[in-house]
């Protein structure tokens, strides 16, 4: 006997919203009564970010799926662009998180437009229409600024650069410094020291933690993350593919 079709729909509807989308989904497994709610665009709404509107209205492409549903899957599922192509955002399907990828053009690094420095151009496996090469210089400076207010709130974030590397003998990210600056400044030393070396993502490229903040509930302001190296030693072969905001 399936107990659960006698709740009443009040007390289903308590139930399955007080959960995660993937237990949402395991519930119609568990009983049958659970489906309709568990399926109810009003469900799936609070799975959304309450921004989700907004954030439909800055996309590229037409994202207004009923039901609500397949429109969280959609945000999960793989990144869509924003603001014409300058960032990258999806959801985290567990915690229902934000995450925002800044595009190579929206950063501010140092010498962009020098040809002989820098030179931009698309590649394949990038989420967005041009990334940016380092070709040769003696110095590194990228920054990466987002607001509060877009954030997941009361959420503790990373923030990393996301990056290649023509040959991994190329360029030593790890003697660089980083620094994320939210209110206070945190100034850390090399990120060799600070154990944040970097790593391969599942996508492919590779990543180095620049810092951590909190985005408190009600505190707008601009996150800063940047990434330096001034010792006037030339390097090159660095590929930017953009400063990610990430939940820890």
């Amino acid at each position: 006997m399936d107990y659960f079709e006698s709740l009443l729909e009040g007390c289903k509807f308590e139930i399955i919203s007080k959960t995660t989308p993937a237990d949402a989904v395991r519930s119609i497994i568990l009983s049958k009564g659970f489906k309709s709610v568990a399926e109810s665009d009003e469900i799936w709404r609070r799975f959304l970010p309450r921004d989700y509107q907004e954030i439909i209205d800055r996309s590229e492409f037409l994202l207004d799926c009923n039901p609500k549903k397949e429109l969280f899957c959609r945000l999960y599922d793989s990144p869509i662009l924003l603001d014409g192509g300058k960032l990258s955002f999806f959801l985290h399907k567990h915690s229902e998180k934000k995450y925002f990828i800044i595009a190579p053009r929206e950063l501010i690094i140092l010498d962009s437009d020098d040809a002989f420095s820098w030179q931009w151009g698309p590649r394949r496996d990038s989420k967005f229409s041009e990334v940016a090469y380092l070709i040769i210089g003696n110095q590194l400076y990228i920054r990466g600024i987002i607001g509060t207010e877009m954030l997941s709130p009361k959420t503790e974030y990373n923030a990393y650069l996301v990056f290649k590397l023509v040959n991994m003998c190329d360029y030593r990210l790890e003697y660089a410094k980083s620094r994320i600056r939210f209110a206070n400044t945190v100034h850390l030393p090399t990120l060799k020291e600070s154990g944040n070396i970097p790593k391969m993502r599942g996508d492919g490229w590779m990543e180095v933690k620049l810092g951590y903040f909190d985005s408190k509930k009600g505190t707008y302001s601009l996150v800063e993350a940047r990434l330096f190296e001034m010792n006037h030693i030339y390097k090159g072969g660095l590929i930017v593919e953009g400063v990610e905001f990430r939940p820890k």
